[in-house]
């Protein structure tokens, strides 16, 4: 794995991307008890693009000249299975943004905040993600206030007042 953020590290240091940040639930297992996943999930910030379609290509031709190769929708990076995804919304664009510095091993990473992962994945919505919530709120180390903020100005407080009554909160 450390050889894989190395590589995450060289995308941006080679400006084939802007920014990245870990998210899903390899980011997860830096705040919560690990849960099984197949890839790493990395929301990638590209340069603006130079017409109306967001392309991954120039990640995907940077990774085959280090000769690392694409299975389906992932790339198999140092073994690692990663999907790129572009941040694809104002939510994901900030979480990626303010996406904190972690260490794992001897590689700094950027990881999503636990604030915007519960945010991405309330609106996500997903049943899995649901689960990943509660689970969140009774063993993570989060900012309520910053929550509170991130579910306003991205228009998910209702969704959350919804969320937290069927946890019968």
């Amino acid at each position: 794995m450390e050889r894989t953020l190395a590589v995450l590290n060289e995308l941006v240091r080679d400006r084939v991307i802007e920014k990245y940040a870990i998210g899903g639930a390899m980011a997860a297992v830096f705040y919560a008890e690990p849960v099984p996943t197949y890839d790493l999930d990395v929301f990638v910030l590209l340069a603006p693009p130079q017409g109306p379609i967001v392309s991954l290509r120039p990640i995907y031709e940077y990774l085959r000249q280090k000769g690392f190769k694409e299975s389906k929708e992932h790339v198999l990076v140092e073994g690692i299975p990663v999907q790129f995804i572009p941040a694809y919304n104002a939510l994901v664009e900030e979480a990626v943004e303010k996406a904190g510095s972690k260490a794992y091993g001897e590689r700094r990473t950027r990881v999503i905040r636990p604030e915007y992962l519960m945010a991405i994945m309330l609106q996500t919505g997903r049943s899995k993600d649901k689960l990943r919530i509660a689970q969140f709120l009774e063993s993570v180390a989060y900012d309520k206030n910053a929550l509170r903020d991130i579910l306003k100005r991205h228009g998910l407080s209702a969704a959350w007042e919804k969320f937290l009554r069927g946890l019968g909160a």
